[in-house]
């Protein structure tokens, strides 16, 4: 797998697995039935760095984008989001985008990276912690959730 800096031409091959993550409703704070302009407004946004992985064949399988998370004198604080195409989960994709997005925040000298809002039942909550993410708090209630009912959203967080 190859993961290179996205350009626009990659965007209409994000988009289908973007609207099928977020129409689901189970894991992006993200309305459900963002248009695809919108949803390419709030992924490609050009204050982000956007990141996209190949597999062999030279399809996107997943992206990621990395952007401050905060202004002014914590602007060294990160954020970053994360979309695997779920007909290719299970194969590493996250794991493999998120240390690639850990390694470039570091070297782009930000200092910690915090999630402001996991779904407490998003099963990428273990792939956060596993790479040193701890949850810092929890809203209850935040998330209605489409099968959990109302759920929290943890606010995660690692130092770089």
């Amino acid at each position: 797998m190859q993961i290179r800096e996205a350009t626009a031409e990659d965007w209409p091959r994000i988009w289908p697995f973007w609207h099928r993550v977020v129409a689901a409703g189970e894991t992006y704070t993200w309305d459900p039935d963002t248009s695809e302009e919108a949803a390419r407004a709030l992924w490609m946004a050009p204050a982000k760095r956007v990141f996209v992985i190949e597999d062999g064949t030279g399809t996107v399988v997943g992206s990621a984008f990395l952007t401050p998370n905060y202004g002014g004198p914590a602007a060294r604080i990160a954020n970053a989001g994360f979309m695997v195409d779920p007909e290719h989960g299970g194969r590493g994709i996250g794991r493999a985008l998120a240390e690639h997005v850990l390694a470039a925040a570091k070297a782009d000298g930000y200092r910690g990276m915090v999630f402001n809002a996991v779904v407490e039942t998003n099963p990428a909550v273990r792939l956060w912690t596993s790479l040193g993410f701890t949850v810092l708090g929890t809203v209850p209630d935040a998330f209605e959730h489409p099968r959990d009912g109302r759920v929290g959203l943890h606010i995660m967080y690692r130092a770089l």
